[in-house]
């Protein structure tokens, strides 16, 4: 594993990139460890060509986990159609035009076909929770993708940003403590003690972040 600072992963990617074809990279990282913020880093920093697409619209609707009994477990691995990412990592491969989910933390919900990923679309920064988790099927991530870069940040700091974060969402602090407690922190350490090491690591840094 190689640390490296965003600009320098940016690079890194450029470097890597082909001139034709699309060139994927799995962003991985446990929950709070902000990877929409730095995969949105990223692709300003690449530019024309580049862009996110975010594991979490595979996130399994509330009626499913409900008639499972799954709901107070939302964000676990179990809880996402994981074969469904994984086709979408096939087809991102495959086609020039794909359509994708997307999440809305608003609502809770995924949208389904919500946005397009096109032709011009040829850096993707894959970005979600369990895209190096050695557990199958996401175990099957790795050999789809073309780099892998994990986001590392201490435990309590993940901590305090889902207390802002359900805080925002509506959640008092007693609800948002239960459910960091019992949800957001097992997954928290599934994520960290079950993952493949990257090829990358970006590190926070107390009162710098991610550089």
């Amino acid at each position: 594993m190689n640390d490296m600072t965003i600009a320098e992963l940016a690079e890194a990617i450029r470097a890597k990139a082909p001139k034709t074809g699309r060139f994927m990279v799995a962003l991985a990282g446990p929950p709070g460890a902000g990877k929409s913020t730095a995969a949105a880093d990223l692709v300003a920093r690449l530019g024309a060509g580049a862009r996110a697409v975010p594991m979490d619209g595979f996130h399994y609707d509330d009626a499913v986990l409900i008639d499972r009994g799954a709901r107070n477990r939302k964000g676990a691995p179990d809880t996402f159609d994981a074969m469904g990412f994984l086709h979408l990592l096939r087809r991102l491969r495959a086609e020039d035009e794909v359509a994708i989910p997307l999440f809305d933390r608003s609502l809770e919900l995924s949208r389904g076909s919500a946005d397009i990923v096109g032709p011009q679309d040829q850096i993707l920064i894959v970005e979600g929770n369990y895209l190096l988790l050695t557990e199958a099927p996401w175990d099957q991530v790795s050999g789809l993708v073309d780099m892998t870069v994990w986001l590392d940040v201490p435990e309590q700091e993940l901590d305090r940003r889902l207390l802002e974060r359900w805080a925002y969402y509506g959640k008092t602090p007693q609800e948002a403590r239960a459910w960091i407690d019992g949800n957001d922190m097992p997954n928290i350490r599934r994520v960290t003690s079950g993952s493949a090491p990257a090829e990358a690591v970006i590190r926070w840094v107390p009162d710098e972040g991610f550089q």
